[in-house]
């Protein structure tokens, strides 16, 4: 019998969430293809801070959109453990900015980072307001060269859906110059829409929705590498 491929889908589920009906539509169109293949909606206050526990029997886990979460402990929780173990990780759009924030947080141990939505009018607003909003709107993004995302997306640049008014602060951005987080994507304008940790089996984050290709019934090809990783660890 072949081992189960199982995802963990963290975030507070809500079927109403476009980026939410996206994601059960991108696992059913890919369990075609993967028999084994299941996946379950954890709620972040289900996990707290014993993430190694409630997340073990997954394979692979997914921090979804549609933040600020119930728990956001329990999200740092979920990616956290992702970060530290080889578990196949993708985070996308709170995903995103939250593991930018776990990131910022733990290995570059500045707790005093905030996300502006949360903690408006903080000094360090490490996720801050974009330019402009990207609510129900498209995108062109451009993978940066010789990147694992750029591998995997297939194409110099595509256009993107979204769902969001929060991003990196790019006076922030040379947090990032030398550690294992790098970016890995921009915009048209040069401003970060994806990142990606070195040295780790598979971790990305994206601030846009590749789940919304599935609404036109195709498989974002970043969602089939997540779960081809998590299906061969």
């Amino acid at each position: 019998m072949n081992k189960q491929t199982r995802i963990a889908l963290v975030g507070d589920h809500n079927p109403a969430v476009i980026a939410h009906q996206g994601i059960q539509r991108s696992l059913e169109m890919a369990g075609a293809d993967m028999p084994d293949l299941a996946w379950d909606w954890v709620h972040t206050t289900s996990i707290g801070n014993n993430a190694a526990t409630r997340l073990a029997e997954y394979s692979g886990i997914w921090v979804v959109p549609a933040s600020p979460y119930t728990s956001t402990d329990g999200a740092f929780a979920a990616i956290r453990h992702a970060r530290e173990t080889p578990v196949p990780f993708l985070g996308t759009c709170g995903g995103f900015q939250h593991a930018v924030l776990e990131y910022v947080h733990s290995v570059l141990l500045l707790p005093q980072a905030e996300h502006g939505e949360s903690a408006p009018g903080s000094p360090f607003p490490l996720i801050s307001p974009l330019t402009c909003s990207l609510v129900e709107t498209k995108g062109g993004v451009k993978a940066v060269a010789d990147t694992r995302f750029a591998g995997i997306y297939g194409a110099a640049s595509r256009d993107e859906g979204y769902h969001c008014s929060f991003g990196l602060n790019p006076q922030y951005e040379n947090l990032f110059g030398s550690g294992p987080l790098r970016i890995a994507a921009r915009d048209e304008t040069g401003e970060v829409r994806a990142m990606e940790l070195e040295g780790h089996p598979f971790y990305i984050i994206t601030l846009f929705q590749p789940e919304r290709s599935a609404l036109r019934s195709q498989v974002h090809p970043l969602i089939l590498a997540f779960l081809h990783a998590s299906a061969h660890p």
